[in-house]
């Protein structure tokens, strides 16, 4: 038996917290698996899965973070696992948004779930970090992992999800580095196939705009054809065409 530990708090107001990316992962390894039905024991909800014939049991300790070694400790005395077949999974502040990093050991750098966990349990566990970036300032920290994830990061986090689902197989069988390279070479391909989507939308908007700039230049480059002069209108009758000015005398000594 393998167990993978997603940390996070329990209901639903931090559902979406940076805090609670461990449950994320956690719950898309249970819909891709088709794991059982969620249960409650080792004070977590627990469901077994078969992962590509390794047999796993998925965790989410409902102890609130701080308290979740007492959890995973729980489990593993009951099923007798080594150390190296427990795999956590938790929000990482050192690693920018949407990087990850695989880890055996090493120190718990702040994070209060990882503590816990140490308090209880030998160094030698396995860790898949979920980097969520920092606020910047220490003091900041607590409010920083406990909002929820911005829209934006939806770009990262949902093919990172569904990344790390598919590629659980090396992960359940402890091949660590290949996990993370199969990983790295899934979000590559999407980024690039991503990036060519948008590139291929933006060309067509601008071959649209344009044709489009095209036709009002040929519509307002048309000559309108000139109208004809209009013809002198005729003396009305009755008029008097008479000259006038200093040629009306001689005019008139002409006539007679």
């Amino acid at each position: 038996m393998k167990l993978i530990v997603g940390l996070g708090n329990p209901g639903k107001e931090y559902a979406m917290n940076r805090h609670n990316v461990g449950f994320m992962a956690v719950d898309r390894l249970h819909d891709r698996w088709n794991g059982a039905p969620w249960r409650t024991k080792f004070q977590s909800e627990v469901a077994e899965a078969t992962i590509d014939g390794t047999r796993v049991l998925l965790m989410k300790p409902t102890t609130f973070m701080n308290l979740s070694g007492h959890a995973v400790a729980e489990a593993a005395r009951f099923y007798k696992v080594d150390l190296s077949d427990i795999i956590i999974v938790h929000d990482e502040i050192d690693l920018p948004p949407g990087k990850f990093k695989m880890k055996t050991g090493g120190g718990t750098g702040g994070h209060n779930g990882l503590k816990s966990l140490s308090s209880l349990l030998k160094d030698g566990y396995r860790r898949l970090r979920i980097g969520v970036g920092h606020p910047g300032r220490k003091e900041l920290v607590p409010g920083y992992v406990l909002k929820d994830f911005p829209k934006a990061d939806q770009d990262w986090l949902e093919p990172m999800l569904t990344a790390f689902a598919e590629e659980a197989p090396l992960l359940a069988t402890g091949d660590d580095a290949k996990f993370a390279s199969k990983v790295h070479l899934r979000l590559g391909e999407g980024a690039r196939s991503t990036g060519a989507a948008r590139r291929a939308a933006r060309s067509a908007a601008r071959a649209e705009a344009e044709k489009a700039a095209a036709g009002k230049a040929e519509t307002a480059g048309e000559e309108t054809p000139a109208a004809a002069p209009s013809p002198k209108p005729a003396p009305e009758r009755g008029t008097d065409t008479t000259a006038s000015g200093p040629f009306a005398a001689l005019a008139n000594l002409l006539r007679k």
